[in-house]
């Protein structure tokens, strides 16, 4: 898979219409990467999909699926997500027993391999093991539901979290996910971020190609100019 340049708008299909699924995602077409909320009522206190769904966004997606996991038990069940055919699936760092080995089975089964953590969870607790996933999901929301507004003091953490990947020389993707709009992508490039989840900022527009473009838009000129 030829993976796509920064910055990067993931939409949320937490904000499509699950009645017109197909239809939602070809609206999405111009996107990086489909943002598939796998929520089990567990750890998190909402629920949503689970393999099979997940299977048939994979089946009939025009782009590839990043697949977030906020369920509990990932070392079991992300493997499954992996295996469906998620180009990207990120687990819970709350939530693993064992972050590394299973970022390392994510990778030999061919996707890239992710680490979620909570706005409460400290930036340093992923320090030491940065070099071991493609992407670091910094949560600007508390994870399980949609809608919710944009914590800006999760924002040292992030930059924090990249000048230690940059000072170790990892390639790591940042990604920002909760509250993106307009105004707070631009704060979430500003610290760092590369990747970007938007739920009702695509989803709630007239214009959800236009909607794409700006935030796309806008990210980059935050990065050139921090």
């Amino acid at each position: 898979m030829s993976l796509p340049d920064a910055p990067r708008i993931n939409p949320s299909i937490l904000s499509a219409d699950f009645v017109n699924m197909q239809a939602d995602l070809a609206r999405i077409a111009t996107a990086d990467f489909v943002h598939v909320d796998v929520m089990d009522n567990h750890f998190v206190p909402n629920l949503t999909f689970g393999p099979q769904m997940v299977e048939r966004v994979q089946a009939t997606s025009p782009i590839p699926l990043d697949v977030h996991l906020m369920i509990t038990d990932p070392d079991r069940w992300a493997p499954e997500y992996a295996q469906i055919g998620a180009a990207s699936v990120t687990f819970h760092l709350e939530a693993a027993s064992d972050p590394v080995t299973l970022a390392r089975k994510l990778r030999d089964i061919g996707a890239r391999a992710g680490i979620a953590i909570k706005p409460g969870t400290a930036g340093e607790s992923l320090y030491e093991i940065l070099d071991e996933f493609d992407q670091v999901l910094v949560m600007t929301v508390e994870p399980g539901f949609g809608g919710q507004g944009f914590m800006s003091e999760t924002m040292p953490k992030l930059s924090a979290l990249v000048a230690e990947a940059r000072r170790r020389g990892s390639a790591t993707w940042f990604q920002v996910d909760g509250g993106i709009s307009d105004a707070t992508i631009v704060q979430a490039a500003e610290a760092g971020a590369d990747t970007f989840v938007a739920g009702s900022a695509v989803y709630g527009a007239q214009d959800v190609e236009a909607a794409i473009a700006g935030l796309r838009e806008r990210a980059r000129a935050a990065s050139l100019e921090s």
